[in-house]
């Protein structure tokens, strides 16, 4: 394991009993064994480590959600999203619990501008999926829409992570497939209005470049053994460079390393880097 993913998870068990503040780099380096030398070559602060911590748990929840909205038929599309957000919830409930309580808490300007940064990804997520599953019908309420769908996971995943009773998330996602699709066909006032449209629009400007892109994929290559996936981020960042691949072979490439937890954000950029 990378001494980078190894701080990450042994100081996730940590803040997980004690929270951000009452968690002293000194507990976390003997929680993981280490030298305080160690831990400062991987991160400059216990601010730099929350970062990366809600970083590495962020983007895999984003991707793998962006990955269902984008290769689910739309017959199933709604359930999907549902399933796969609470499923991913419930294997992250850990962190979770941490992100739901250092939020209404925190006041550390760079957590909450990483925290607003994943928010507008979901968002965009969701308005894909919106639009692919209601189209033309939902024009003029398909951004309350987004705020509906949103108060259903934020809700129902505060429920699945602080209550000990079993949950059949198959007949959660159901259930809310139906309460999204009523509201979908009867709401009819819309109250989001143009201006709050104009702000939601600016923020998907905010799209990673390709010189972002071939940085990551540099730092994974640097960090990871031989592997297809390494091989694969190789081949990937050529045709970054030099376009020489066809789109799917492309596609072929971004597959074979998006079950990698490391690569799963780079899956995710080249999917919208790419638009497929």
């Amino acid at each position: 394991m990378m001494k980078k993913q190894l701080i990450i998870e042994k100081a996730l068990e940590l803040f997980a009993k004690q929270g951000f503040e009452a968690t002293s780099v000194q507990q976390i380096t003997e929680h993981c064994g280490i030298s305080k030398g160690a831990f400062y070559l991987s991160f400059k602060s216990k601010d730099e480590l929350i970062i990366a911590l809600i970083d590495h748990f962020m983007m895999q929840f984003i991707s793998d959600i962006d990955h269902s909205v984008r290769n689910t038929d739309s017959q199933n599309l709604l359930y999907e999203f549902y399933f796969t957000t609470f499923v991913s919830f419930q294997q992250h409930s850990d962190f979770a619990k941490i992100l739901m309580k250092e939020q209404s808490q925190s006041w550390n300007k760079d957590f909450i501008v990483k925290i607003r940064y994943y928010d507008k990804l979901m968002d965009k997520i969701i308005l894909f999926m919106v639009e692919r599953q209601f189209g033309e019908t939902v024009q003029q309420i398909k951004y309350d829409l987004i705020y509906c769908i949103k108060g259903f996971m934020n809700t129902y995943s505060q429920l699945i992570i602080f209550s000990n009773v079993p949950f059949d998330m198959k007949k959660l996602s159901e259930s809310l497939v139906e309460k999204t699709s009523i509201l979908a066909s009867h709401t009819t006032i819309p109250f989001i209005t143009p201006e709050h449209i104009q702000m939601f629009e600016a923020s998907k400007s905010e799209e990673i470049t390709k010189t972002q892109i071939i940085e990551s994929i540099n730092q994974k290559i640097a960090e990871m053994d031989e592997s297809i996936e390494k091989e694969s981020l190789s081949l990937l960042k050529q045709h970054l460079l030099e376009d020489r691949f066809s789109r799917a072979i492309v596609k072929g490439l971004v597959e074979n390393i998006r079950n990698h937890p490391h690569c799963k954000w780079i899956a995710y950029t080249l999917r919208s880097f790419y638009q497929f």
